[in-house]
């Protein structure tokens, strides 16, 4: 009975390819480096975090009633004043909205259904600033207290690779590369017939 053979045994069949025998040892460490490199994020440290990048996310203030649903959004030079229904989420049309506070005073024009734009002729300084809007629809009237932050910004985090698992990859790619060429070798020669 034949001695049964190991992967990684070159003298379990001594009339076995070295290529072979290689190609299949070359194959089976890229693919150990491979799983650990897949499996080498579990909390460890890997030295100074990285620069966080800011993203702005447009200041904007939030009021609701029992009739309406407010959000403020303030975007270039324009707050744009978006008004609900609370109970339906429907917008309101041809509404009234007056806004006051954050250095503002005045009549919102509407542009769309339930979107209203406010002209903004100088920039609001960055601060928590009141913002008071009044909602006049039909014979439906409200008045909304809100707040527009505008001295803060959402910060997102971005992920940097370190050189550490730039290398881990780069040794897992290179034992790759070797592999496959290796095999490419070894049936070219057998295709050959050597």
């Amino acid at each position: 009975m034949k001695a049964q053979q190991s992967m990684f045994s070159v003298e379990a069949d001594p009339g076995a390819d070295w290529r072979y025998v290689a190609t299949r040892q070359l194959i089976g460490i890229a693919l150990l480096a491979a799983g650990f490199s897949a499996s080498g994020h579990g909390g460890e440290d890997h030295g100074a975090p990285p620069p966080a990048v800011t993203q702005s996310m447009p200041p904007r203030a939030v009021a609701a009633t029992e009739e309406f649903e407010v959000v403020a959004v303030l975007e270039d030079n324009k707050l744009i004043v978006y008004v609900d229904r609370f109970s339906s989420n429907a917008p309101v049309i041809k509404a009234k909205v007056e806004l006051e506070g954050a250095g503002l005073k005045g009549i919102a024009g509407e542009t769309s259904p339930g979107v209203y734009v406010m002209d903004v002729a100088t920039a609001i300084p960055p601060a928590r600033h009141p913002l008071t809007i009044t909602v006049e629809a039909g014979d439906t009237a409200d008045l909304l207290s809100a707040t527009l932050d505008t001295s803060q910004s959402v910060v997102g985090e971005k992920h940097v690779h370190g050189w550490s698992e730039w290398i881990v990859w780069a040794i897992a790619g290179l034992l790759l590369l070797a592999s496959g060429v290796l095999l490419v070798a070894w049936r070219n020669r057998n295709s050959k017939g050597f």
